[in-house]
């Protein structure tokens, strides 16, 4: 075990644990941060996205000794009042369908628009291309970007 100081939505939260422990876990299990889902714990579904320093990263395969002082970012921390454009576009639009991997969308999406502020159909699908989502809400997903987008989105 080992102690970690990490900066998580804006606030510096100390851990024990092994080095090797994948930050989705520390912020699931230690930190009690459930809305980062586990999907496949490999890397390839985006249900575990979260951001470091803004960049959209898989909690799942990144171990908590990588993350230094970077800045950590759920999406707890996207906007605790639900008041994130994409949070009331999927809201508006009624996205989610079972809403498992909505979370791990959301934060893609999110550095999506911070990048890029008007996306086309095709940035969306280039960018969300590695979320993947088991109900197949894709067009409601890339209709709640778009609208997020139309409402400053990039903030």
């Amino acid at each position: 075990m080992a102690k970690f100081t990490l900066q998580v939505n804006g606030q510096s939260r100390s851990v024990d644990v092994a080095p090797d422990t994948p930050l989705l876990w520390v912020l699931r299990d230690s930190l009690e941060l459930v809305g980062t889902k586990f999907g496949c714990g490999v890397g390839m579904c985006g249900a575990c996205t979260l951001h470091l320093n803004g960049v959209p990263t898989r909690g799942c395969m990144t171990p908590v000794s990588t993350v230094g002082r970077k800045q950590v970012t759920t999406i707890e921390g996207l906007s605790a009042d639900g008041s994130h454009p994409l949070q009331k576009a999927w809201c508006e639009l009624d996205v989610a369908q079972c809403g498992y991997c909505q979370a791990g969308q959301i934060m893609t999406a999110a550095a999506l628009l911070k990048e890029n502020p008007k996306p086309g159909d095709q940035d969306i699908d280039d960018a969300m291309a590695g979320n993947l989502c088991r109900c197949a809400t894709y067009l409601r997903i890339r209709a709640g970007i778009k609208l997020a987008a139309a409402h400053g989105g990039g903030k």
